[in-house]
C-alpha cells in the first residue's frame, strides 16, 4: 500500500479517486478496464501506458497522460509485467474544471490529454511528474495543479436538474420516475444527460449498478451482491458482468481482484484501469 492522504475536500467534486499504484502482475500480459460513471485519466510513470478495446487491438492507444471517457465495454490494459502510475477518476463536473470540456465529448474515446486539448497545465503534468522522486510528492504536486485548474475554472456544475436526475438515477430509481420527480419528460431528460456524460439515461444507470456490484464483488457472496444492487438475481448479475467486463464475476475475482487489493482490503488501482 501506497501512503498517501485522501482526495482534498476542494478537489472531491471533481476528482472521485485519486489512486498511486505500484503493481507487480509477475509477466508480462494484459487486465481488464472496466467501465464506470467516471473519467480515467491515467499518468503513468514508466513507460506509456497502452490500451485498447476488449477483443479489438486495432485501437490500440499509447500516452502519458492517458484519458478514457464514459463507456460501456471493457478494455485491455497491455502491459510488461509491472505498473507504475497516478489514476484518477474524474466526475462529470471535473470533466469541465479540469478538461474544460464536457464528458460527453469524450464518450467511448481512448484518448489523451493532448488530443483531447486539456488545459495546458494537464498537458504538462506527466513530465513534471517524472521528475518527482516520492510518492507523497507526486501526490502533492497532482492535487496542486488540479487545484489550481478547478480554481480558474469556476462553476462547472451540471444543470441542477440534470445532477439530481443522475443521483436518482444511480441511486436505482426509474427513468421515468427520475425525469418526473426534476420535471422534464422522458425525452427531454434524455436528450440532456447524454448531453452531458454521452450516454442516455439507462446506459448511465447501468454503469451505476455495474460500479455497486463491483465494489461489493469478493466482499460478499454473489447473490447478496446482486440484490443488494438491484439485479434480478445472480444470472443476471452474471450476465451483465460478463457484458461489461469481458468476463464473469468469477474469472475477475480469480484473474482481477487481487491486483486491485491492498493489505487492508481496499481498492489500490481504480475503475478504468484495474
Amino acid at each position: 500500500m501506497i501512503p498517501v492522504p485522501p482526495v482534498p475536500p476542494a478537489l472531491r467534486p471533481y476528482v472521485a479517486a485519486r489512486i498511486p499504484y505500484d503493481v507487480d502482475f509477475g509477466a508480462p500480459g494484459v487486465h481488464r478496464g472496466l467501465p464506470s460513471t467516471t473519467l480515467t485519466l491515467v499518468l503513468p510513470l514508466d513507460d506509456p501506458l497502452r490500451v485498447s478495446w476488449d477483443r479489438r487491438p486495432a485501437s490500440m492507444h499509447a500516452a502519458w497522460g492517458s484519458l478514457s471517457g464514459l463507456h460501456t465495454a471493457p478494455a485491455a490494459i497491455h502491459h510488461d509485467g509491472s505498473q507504475r502510475g497516478i489514476q484518477l477518476a474524474l466526475t462529470l463536473r471535473g470533466a469541465r474544471a479540469l478538461l474544460g470540456r464536457p464528458a460527453a465529448d469524450l464518450a467511448d474515446e481512448l484518448t489523451d490529454v493532448d488530443a483531447a486539448a486539456a488545459p495546458v497545465a494537464l498537458r504538462e503534468l506527466p513530465e513534471r511528474l517524472h521528475a518527482v522522486p516520492t510518492w507523497p510528492a507526486r501526490v502533492a504536486l497532482v492535487d496542486r495543479t488540479l487545484a489550481a485548474l478547478a480554481a480558474r475554472a469556476g462553476d462547472t456544475a451540471p444543470q441542477a436538474e440534470v445532477a439530481h436526475a443522475l443521483a436518482l438515477l444511480t441511486g436505482g430509481l426509474r427513468v421515468e420516475s427520475a425525469a418526473a420527480e426534476v420535471g422534464y419528460s422522458r425525452r427531454r431528460l434524455t436528450s440532456l444527460v447524454r448531453a452531458e456524460c454521452g450516454l442516455p439515461p439507462k446506459a448511465f444507470q447501468r454503469l451505476a449498478r455495474f460500479e455497486s456490484a463491483r465494489r461489493l464483488l469478493g466482499r460478499r457472496p454473489l447473490a447478496e451482491v446482486a440484490a443488494t444492487c438491484g439485479y434480478a438475481d445472480q444470472a443476471h448479475l452474471a450476465r451483465e458482468w460478463t457484458a461489461l467486463a469481458g468476463c464473469t464475476p468469477t474469472t475477475w475475482l480469480r484473474e482481477e481482484f487481487p491486483f486491485v487489493q491492498d493489505g487492508d482490503g481496499r481498492e489500490r488501482a481504480g475503475s478504468e484501469h484495474d
